[in-house]
């Protein structure tokens, strides 16, 4: 597997916080490493595969940083950012079999390499590694797990879904962020401050900056992956175009009413399977005002995570919390 991955980068940060959070998360990284591995070798390296990719460990990061908040890292909340890793390595493995996904993280996905059956089974398997982590923690933090899991899972059915008549497409899409990607990390929060101590109102308050935070760290996801180039990311750009999916700046630009956006318009509702088409509405979307309206909603929701941690006493963790934010959503990768 490949070392700790370095702390994702955080102005504000101490020296002493930030080796506070390396330390924690090479923990995190040593008991990810005994729990993938398994007796036959096949499934050990299938489990370690998109581990081994990889990946900015930002939920088991934040994990350990809402913990500052209260008594710090123990082995507690070294367990909790293990199991919301898992977690989300997870719903890795079925995601690229769902959007038939060839590469994650800049190597090969597990569908691609294996087959779709492995990669699904797989994936079960890590759940069901999680959860047992999980459940050493207690009944509360097994219920939290299971209520995650169904909004994880409610929100990717529903994101391979269009917005129902009548209702605001952006508004269901946001929706649809808030339980496909804000959910778990508003877990990873949670979890965070539980196992350090804090009282209920400031787990609360964790749980609803981290659901902010991951609507906006998945707005920015989707700026990444129209904008961006492969080689800064690791992925195929324009991969949510190729399947048909209305992220905001296409809904931005399929509700504009100028002319001039017509051909746009036409390639956004086409099937842009077809490389040259995708290249053409990449083109034109990369320059269209949509991106910048995205960009604002973007900025707009990581600052309603920040204004969520209004009542949070001044700290050196609160301050690292306001730099995380603002790290999510001005990152290019």
């Amino acid at each position: 597997m490949s070392p700790t991955p370095p702390v994702l980068a955080l102005p504000a940060t101490s020296e002493e916080l930030a080796g506070r959070l390396q330390g924690g998360l090479a923990e995190v990284d040593a008991l990810l490493r005994r729990e993938v591995d398994h007796d036959d070798p096949f499934i050990a390296g299938a489990n370690a595969h998109l581990a081994e990719a990889g990946g900015k460990r930002f939920r088991p990061l934040l994990t350990l940083l809402a913990s500052e908040v209260g008594s710090g890292v123990n082995p507690e909340v070294v367990a909790a950012a293990t199991g919301v890793e898992l977690t989300h390595l997870a719903s890795l493995y079925h995601d690229d079999v769902m959007d038939e996904a060839l590469v994650r993280r800049g190597a090969p996905s597990a569908n691609a390499l294996y087959d779709n059956s492995t990669a699904i089974l797989v994936g079960d398997l890590l759940f069901g590694t999680a959860s047992s982590i999980i459940a050493d923690l207690g009944p509360e933090a097994v219920k939290i797990q299971a209520q995650t899991f169904v909004r994880l899972c409610s929100g990717q059915i529903r994101d391979a879904r269009p917005a129902p008549e009548g209702v605001d497409p952006v508004d269901y899409y946001l929706q649809v962020l808030a339980d496909k990607t804000g959910v778990l990390i508003a877990t990873s929060a949670r979890y965070g401050a539980m196992f350090a101590g804090c009282d209920p109102v400031t787990v609360e308050t964790l749980r609803e900056y981290g659901e902010r935070l991951g609507m906006a760290f998945q707005l920015a996801d989707d700026l990444i992956d129209i904008a961006s180039a492969s080689e800064d990311t690791g992925k195929t750009p324009g991969t949510d175009l190729r399947e048909g999916k209305r992220t905001l700046p296409v809904l931005f630009a399929l509700a504009s009413t100028d002319p001039a956006d017509a051909r746009l318009q036409e390639l956004l509702r086409s099937d842009l399977r077809d490389e040259r088409s995708l290249a053409e509405a990449l083109e034109l979307l990369r320059v269209h005002p949509a991106m910048d309206l995205a960009q604002e909603q973007t900025n707009a929701v990581a600052e309603e995570a920040v204004a969520a941690l209004d009542s949070l006493p001044d700290s050196e963790a609160r301050t690292a919390l306001v730099a995380l934010a603002s790290s999510v959503v001005t990152r290019v990768g």
